[in-house]
């Protein structure tokens, strides 16, 4: 067979129509999902979110959020002049939509809430707490490594 540009053309049309079928199939199993399902309600209600972080910045005691290996607990450390707490833990695993879960806020009589992590996916989480004491709203988001 003689190799003409007649047959490198097919060549080149060919090849450039099977790279095309094979993104199209991996562009089919990459996982598109938000990060919130309802973002426009959230961009509403940014201001919200805006004073709950100029609140929490006011504090004289900041919450503390410090993951213990030894005992694999997540300790949550509330500041002591604020009482009647209450609110939600929200987990986020950016790695993994359906690994996230809400905890409410329930501190034991020291203001500590101790958190178990042994069960939890093992790599980076964003711990979310959005909570209320003395008739304010409080929120702060840290990172941490399981």
């Amino acid at each position: 067979m003689k190799f003409n540009w007649g047959t490198g053309i097919a060549i080149f049309f060919s090849v450039f129509v099977l790279s095309l079928v094979y993104q199209v199939y991996r562009s089919t199993q990459y996982d598109h999902s938000l990060v919130s399902d309802q973002y426009y309600a959230d961009d509403l209600r940014y201001q919200e979110h805006y004073d709950k972080l100029v609140n929490a910045q006011q504090l004289e005691e900041d919450l503390k959020i410090q993951p213990v290996a030894e005992a694999a607990t997540l300790e949550l450390h509330f500041p002591r002049q604020v009482g009647k707490l209450g609110g939600e833990v929200h987990f986020f695993c950016p790695a993994d939509q359906s690994s996230d879960f809400r905890l409410p806020v329930k501190p034991m009589g020291d203001g500590v809430q101790r958190i178990p992590t042994q069960e939890l996916r093992r790599g980076l989480w964003k711990i979310k707490v959005d909570w209320t004491g003395d008739g304010k709203a409080f929120y702060k988001e840290q990172d941490i490594r399981l």
